[in-house]
C-alpha cells in the first residue's frame, strides 16, 4: 500500500489541496491528511495500517459506530432494488414519519442532500414564508457554505457582517446580520434594530463548529420570546445535534430547561443519513406548505430521498430509539471527557471539558469559553501538539481545535482508558 504522504502528494496534483474538504487538509495542525482504508465499530484504518480511535465519526453521523450490521444489510438490500429512481419512494415516507415521531416541532420535512443544501433552503422558506429579507447568524456557527452565510461578524454593535470566502459579493451578505454567541445585549439591540425587517434567526443550539460551545438558557429563552415578539422565525441547525446530542435533538434538552421550548424551522443531517448524503428541514404543516410545488418557494433536488441513503438513515433511527440507547452513549462520553479533563489537571495543564449525548469538547482553558473570540482564545499551539501526540498513539480526534468531537456506541470502556493512557503520556 502507498505511505500516506504518497498518496497525499497524488491528491495534490488532482484535487485542490488534495482534499475534497479543507479541514481535512491538516493545515491547522500541521503534518500529513492520513488516507483511510475501511472502519469497523470504533476504529479505522490508514493506508499504512495503523489502526486508530475513532472520534470524528465522519463528522457525527456514526453514531453506531462503522458497520453496524443491521445497516449495513439495510443498506446492501437497497442497494440491490436501484441506487436512484428520480420518483417517490415508501421509504421516504418512512424515513420522514421516523423524524417527526421524535420531534414536536416538526409535522412535515423535507428530504435533500446536504446540511448545507438544508439550511440554504431553510433560510429561503423563513424569507417566504415571513415576507422578510434579513437574517442573524452567529459568529462561530457554521450552517454550510451557501453564500449568504459565508459571513464573519461586524466591526460594531449588531452589524452588517463581511464575507468569508472570496467569490461572494459584499451585496450578497448585506443581509446578514452577525451577533456574537451568548451575547444578549447584542441580541436586544438586534432586534430593535432590525426586527421589522428579520425573516428568521439561524443558530446552532449546541455549536459544534468552535469545539462545543453550548447556547446559554437565558439567551435561548430570550431568543425564542423575541423571534417571538418580532414574527421572526427561529432556525435550528441540528445537522451535529439531532439525533446525536439526545434523540429529540437539541430542542429537546432546551425544552426540559424552558417550559413549551420549541423552534419555528429544524434543520437536520448526518446522524438521519448514518453517514450516507442526506439531510431534511422541517417544521409546522403550515410553513411547509409554502414550498413548492404547493406554494412560492422553490426546492428541488435529483437525489433528494435517494433511496439507498434512506435505508441507510432509518437503519440507523431504528437502532437508536432502542430504550437506554442514549443514557449509555452519554455515559460513556462523559467517562471520555472527564478521563481526559483528570488527566489535563494530574500534568498541570489546564483544561476544560463539556458534553451532551455522544457529542463533546475540550478546550486547553481555564474555564468553557461562551463564543467565537473565547475559543479562538485558547492554546491552540497546545492542542496542535496534543493532536499528534495522540494521533502517534492510535487515537484520531478532529484535526482542528474549533471542532466537536464524537462518541458512537461502538465505543467501549477499553477505548476510552486507551484514550486517557495516550493523553496522559502526550500531557
Amino acid at each position: 500500500m502507498p505511505s500516506n504522504q504518497q498518496l497525499f502528494e497524488r491528491a495534490q496534483r488532482v484535487i485542490p489541496g488534495g482534499v475534497n474538504s479543507p479541514v481535512r487538509a491538516f493545515r491547522a495542525v500541521g503534518g500529513t491528511p492520513r488516507f483511510i482504508t475501511r472502519a469497523q465499530g470504533a476504529y479505522f484504518w490508514d493506508s499504512e495500517g495503523q489502526r486508530y480511535i475513532d472520534y470524528i465519526g465522519s463528522w457525527g453521523p456514526m453514531i453506531l459506530g462503522h458497520g453496524h450490521p443491521a445497516v449495513l444489510e439495510a443498506v446492501q438490500r437497497a442497494a440491490a432494488d436501484g441506487f436512484s429512481f428520480g420518483a417517490p419512494t415508501e421509504r421516504e415516507i418512512e424515513l420522514a414519519e421516523a423524524i417527526i415521531a421524535q420531534v414536536p416541532s416538526v409535522e412535515q420535512v423535507r428530504l435533500v442532500s446536504s446540511g448545507t443544501e438544508a439550511a440554504m433552503s431553510a433560510i429561503r422558506l423563513a424569507r417566504g414564508a415571513t415576507g422578510r429579507p434579513k437574517l442573524i447568524k452567529f459568529e462561530g456557527c457554521y450552517h454550510g457554505h451557501a453564500d449568504a452565510l459565508l459571513v464573519k461578524a461586524g466591526s460594531g454593535l449588531a452589524t452588517f457582517g463581511h464575507p468569508t470566502s472570496a467569490g461572494v459579493p459584499p451585496e450578497v451578505v448585506q443581509h446578514t446580520v452577525v451577533l456574537e454567541y451568548n451575547n444578549l445585549a447584542q441580541l436586544e439591540a438586534a432586534f430593535a434594530e432590525h426586527g421589522r425587517e428579520l425573516a428568521c434567526v439561524m443558530i446552532e443550539p449546541i455549536a459544534g463548529n468552535m469545539n462545543f460551545v453550548r447556547t446559554d438558557v437565558g439567551f435561548m429563552r430570550r431568543l425564542r420570546e423575541l423571534c417571538t415578539a418580532h414574527g421572526a422565525l427561529l432556525v435550528f441547525d441540528e445537522v451535529m445535534t439531532g439525533f446525536r446530542v439526545a434523540l429529540g435533538g437539541a430542542q429537546s434538552v432546551y425544552a426540559r430547561a424552558i417550559p413549551g421550548f420549541k423552534p419555528d424551522i429544524s434543520v437536520f443531517g448526518k446522524v438521519i443519513g448514518g453517514g450516507m448524503p442526506l439531510a431534511a428541514f422541517g417544521s409546522t404543516r403550515d410553513i411547509m406548505q409554502q414550498l413548492a410545488p404547493l406554494g412560492p418557494v422553490y426546492q428541488a433536488g435529483t437525489l433528494s430521498g435517494n433511496p439507498v441513503a434512506t435505508a441507510c438513515g432509518l437503519a440507523t433511527l431504528r437502532e437508536i430509539t432502542q430504550p437506554g440507547f442514549y443514557d449509555a452513549l452519554a455515559a460513556r462520553t462523559r467517562s471520555l471527557v472527564e478521563g481526559l479533563v483528570g488527566a489535563a489537571r494530574d500534568a498541570g495543564v489546564p483544561m476544560v471539558g463539556d458534553s451532551e449525548g455522544g457529542m463533546f469538547g475540550f478546550f486547553f482553558a481555564d474555564r468553557l469559553p461562551q463564543h467565537y473570540g473565547a475559543v479562538m482564545a485558547t492554546d491552540k499551539e497546545r492542542f496542535n501538539r496534543f493532536f499528534h501526540g495522540l494521533l502517534e498513539r492510535g487515537v484520531y480526534l478532529a484535526p482542528a481545535l474549533y471542532e466537536a468531537g464524537f462518541v458512537s456506541a461502538a465505543h467501549t470502556a477499553d477505548d476510552v482508558a486507551a484514550t486517557v493512557a495516550a493523553a496522559r503520556a502526550a500531557l
